[in-house]
Formats: structure tokens, sequence, C-alpha cells
């Protein structure tokens, strides 16, 4: 038997808002989109750059629903070039880093919807550095 990864489907309650999260300040891409009129959904798949194999869906149902914390899904995790670099860009954009990258290697935020995306640092971890290694955690992650 042969498996291969295709995506991890995350259901959103404001398309909007999860896009400029996971695109404008996490720095995913767009890779498709579909709407479908009769099931009443948009299905959106988002990608890494120069990692489009290993994707997202973006569930949207048109009718309102309440998704609760989604904690039972646990988080995305992604690789970064500079977790200092990319957690100040999404602090400075409004976004609250949940764990905050003392170590130089991890951080969480958390999207619109309350799902967990754990950044770890590619390589090596950073050396600790300050605001950094004294910011103290920041709701859950």
């Amino acid at each position: 038997m042969s498996l291969k990864y295709l995506h991890t489907m995350v259901r959103v309650s404001d398309l909007e808002a999860s896009l400029d999260f996971y695109c404008d300040k996490l720095g995913l891409k767009e890779m498709g989109r579909y709407d479908s009129e009769e099931g009443r959904f948009t299905l959106v798949f988002l990608a890494a750059p120069g990692d489009e194999a290993a994707q997202i869906e973006l569930t949207h149902n048109w009718d309102p629903e309440s998704l609760g914390e989604g904690r039972n899904f646990g988080h995305l995790a992604y690789s970064v070039e500079n977790i200092y670099e990319l957690c100040q860009s999404l602090m400075d954009n409004g976004v609250t880093i949940s764990r905050p990258p003392r170590d130089g290697r991890m951080a969480f935020v958390r999207s619109p919807d309350n799902v967990s995306v754990e950044l770890l640092q590619a390589g090596q971890p950073l050396d600790p550095a300050e605001p950094w290694k004294s910011m103290p955690n920041t709701g859950i992650w």
C-alpha cells in the first residue's frame, strides 16, 4: 500500500479574515479555489511558496455555524527561515504570539478561527534574544 499526503482541511468561519491571516500575514499562497452553489461552500487551497505539494484546504460553509475552539484538531506546522523576523512581522500585523520563540526555535500563533499554527526555525535554533526570551505566553496555543 502506498500513501501520499494531500492536504489538511480546516473549517473557517470568515474566509476573508482567514485568507488575510494565512496569506497576507503568514505568507502562504492560494493554489486553487472551488465554489459550490449547490453545497453552499467554498474550498481554498493554500501552500507555502516552494512547497506546493503540502497544502491546507480552507473550507468555508456559507451558512453560519459555530466552530468552537478547534483544539481537537491539534496544529499546523511550518518551517520558517527566520522565526524572529516572521514573529515580528506577525505582531506588527496584529497577530498575537501565543507562545513566543524564547528558545529561538519554536513559536505558536492562532488563526482567526483559533487553529494553532506552530512555527519552527529551519536548521539550528537562533540564539535566544530579546524581546522574545523574556516574553510570556499569551492565551492558549
